[in-house]
């Protein structure tokens, strides 16, 4: 933690290739930065785990990030998040930990008709911080939610475009609008990649949220307050998968847009 500099780099990670969303906004808004992103692959999905179990998991790569050098590290996943941002920065002190949470101020200011529709994972929509966000800032805003688990599987296989992929989106998306939402919240970095879908299904009159350009925002400021922002640089980014490498560059390749190399990382299994 006393070894960061402005040269070291910023760790990200998620349960798979969905995080690499808010990686891209990261280069994006900083691309002088070297970035290393962990897609746990083996353990994919987080949202139907324990909180404990996915703690332990964010324990472990925290401490793998930080070990390489990290000077900040990024939690791409809003259950992870819920289950361990907390903690983290309690125990990694002055290291920048920035996490996800689902949209809802931004989302209950956007709707005309008072209602937003949540896509999310069970453990973000079951979570205490979920609904502390309610509690705060959806007084007198109807807010229905739907664990969407499906889609997490749609990304995770490279599948954003195909007629099954639209079937399976418009499944998810059905109850929400037949409720009525005009904002839709996406509550998980799985799904902004299946963006165009979501937009196609719901059409023009229905905002979609999310927040991974605020994340890569936040992560610029508290990087600036600290002094770690590195400059005259070209970024690089490696990847790294905890499950089979070569089953996971579909996904990886679908999601980031173009081909990328993924290094294997082995971790202790946190069931065991």
């Amino acid at each position: 933690m006393n070894n960061r500099f402005p040269t070291s780099p910023i760790g990200v990670f998620d349960s798979g290739a969905g995080g690499l969303s808010v990686l891209r906004q990261i280069r994006t808004l900083l691309p002088q930065e070297d970035l290393l992103y962990v897609a746990d692959t083996a353990w994919v999905p987080y949202g139907p785990r324990p909180p404990e179990q996915v703690l332990t998991r964010s324990r472990q790569i925290t401490r793998w990030l930080v070990e390489h050098g990290a000077k900040a590290v990024v939690i791409a996943c809003n259950t992870a998040t819920a289950a361990a941002a907390a903690t983290l920065r309690d125990e990694f002190g002055v290291l920048p930990i920035i996490g996800m949470e689902p949209a809802v101020k931004p989302a209950a200011a956007a709707t005309h008709k008072g209602v937003v529709g949540v896509l999310a994972t069970a453990g973000t929509i079951g979570s205490t911080r979920f609904s502390a966000l309610l509690a705060r800032f959806a007084d007198g805003i109807e807010v229905v939610s739907r664990p969407s688990p499906e889609l997490v599987e749609l990304v995770e296989r490279g599948d954003l475009r195909s007629a099954h992929a639209r079937t399976v989106v418009r499944h998810c998306l059905d109850p929400l609008l037949a409720r009525g939402a005009d904002t839709i919240i996406l509550g998980c970095t799985h799904f902004p990649p299946l963006r165009p879908l979501i937009e196609e299904v719901v059409g023009s009159s229905v905002a979609i949220i999310d927040t991974g350009a605020a994340v890569a925002r936040q992560l610029q400021r508290r990087l600036a307050e600290q002094g770690l922002l590195r400059e005259h640089h070209g970024g690089d980014t490696r990847v790294y998968v905890t499950g089979p490498a070569e089953a996971a560059h579909t996904a990886l390749a679908a999601v980031w847009g173009e081909t990328l190399t993924a290094e294997q990382l082995t971790l202790p299994d946190p069931a065991s």
